[in-house]
């Protein structure tokens, strides 16, 4: 079992940035690919980026490339998205999740385990 608690969500200005943090519990994550997902009031949870279990490969949606890094520290068991050049359309919960095959994934049913997730809000 893996628990995952998000953390650093807030509410920030267009143009700001924020860095949003997983914390697991349980299992270690090197074995795990790790995903930031967001869902928008009224719309479908959709990725925003992924890193394979290894670090090497990554994955952005369009929409957040050059903006977003997403990064991983296995010793404290911790994931990071680091969100610059903020938007109000990046408006959404944010959720981390884990996918235990350790590929990168895109698909909500790729992972197995997921935190309760963080609001970040985006003001124009």
């Amino acid at each position: 079992q893996v628990q995952l608690v998000e953390s650093g969500g807030g509410l920030v200005q267009a143009g700001g940035s924020l860095t949003l943090s997983c914390a697991a519990s349980g299992r270690t994550l090197s074995t795990y690919a790790m995903g930031w997902f967001r869902q928008a009031p009224g719309k479908e949870r959709i990725i925003v980026a992924a890193t394979r279990s290894s670090g090497v490969t990554t994955y952005y949606a369009e929409s957040v490339k050059g903006r977003f890094t997403i990064s991983r520290d296995v010793g404290k068991r911790t994931v990071y998205l680091q969100m610059n050049s903020l938007k109000p359309e990046d408006t959404a919960v944010y959720y981390c999740a884990a996918n235990g095959l350790g590929r990168v994934g895109v698909r909500r049913d790729e992972y197995d385990y997921w935190g309760q997730g963080t609001q970040v809000t985006v003001s124009s």
